[in-house]
């Protein structure tokens, strides 16, 4: 499955996005004729252009769809069930469902999945548009949902790996900065996976990770024969360290 995290916020950003996703597709097929792609993103992609065109050539998409007046009447009934269980209950309501929908600007009507759910807060629908043909359960929270993962992901290389920096005015200098960014996020995710596996930081983000285990105060001592790097005594995680500095010893 091909996943593409682009985020246009304009129409005219998304009609670059829908250019994009046109070339991946086409250079991807070239070389593995028979891969199955699925384009995934939210509301920003929902263009009769992009979903008519992976219709025609055969490409899956899951795809947000902006809430509007027509789509929360086409949900209210299953909404005021919600509200009245939540009034019995005193317990956060959510429910799935789906239905044929066309907005204006589409030629014909798509199957439209939501997510419904009432609180302490009132209502909070979610609606994607999809042509795949999977549970409505499945689609939305094993597939849909994984975009906002996704997306995760690539804000922990840029804000706490420092992937944004590419304010030199020459290509080469930028990229060379976006790939070391890239190159600490798969050495932290290899030291996630192989030396805190199990630990009370297997789960923990790039910059929790580099605060709170390896930014450690040292005192450097050199005489002619050596170097010593004297760590903290004190560091609250030193078990911690210790067990990851023996995971990753040859």
């Amino acid at each position: 499955m091909l996943a593409c995290l682009l985020r246009p916020s304009r129409v005219d950003g998304a009609k670059h996005a829908a250019a994009v996703i046109k070339l991946l597709v086409s250079r991807l097929r070239q070389a593995w004729p028979k891969v199955r792609v699925i384009v995934r993103g939210d509301s920003g992609f929902c263009r009769q252009r992009l979903l008519r065109w992976c219709e025609r050539n055969g490409v899956g998409y899951v795809i947000g769809v902006a809430r509007n007046t027509r789509l929360h009447k086409r949900v209210e009934f299953w909404e005021r069930r919600l509200e009245a269980a939540f009034k019995r209950s005193g317990e956060k309501q959510r429910v799935i469902r789906e239905f044929r929908y066309a907005a204006d600007s589409w030629d014909i009507e798509r199957r439209v999945v939501t997510r419904l759910e009432f609180g302490d807060q009132g209502t909070n629908p979610r609606f994607v548009v999809t042509n795949l043909d999977l549970s409505a359960e499945l689609l939305y929270d094993e597939l849909y949902c994984q975009r906002g993962e996704a997306e995760s992901r690539i804000k922990e290389t840029q804000l706490d790996l420092f992937g944004t920096r590419a304010s030199s005015h020459k290509f080469h200098a930028n990229w060379l900065r976006l790939m070391l960014a890239a190159l600490a996020y798969t050495l932290i995710q290899r030291f996630r996976d192989v030396a805190l596996a199990g630990t009370e930081l297997a789960r923990a983000t790039a910059a929790s990770i580099r605060v709170k285990l390896l930014k450690i105060g040292a005192a450097v001592l050199r005489n002619t024969r050596r170097i010593r790097i004297m760590l903290a005594s004190h560091h609250p995680l030193r078990d911690l360290f210790l067990r990851a500095a023996q995971a990753l010893a040859p």
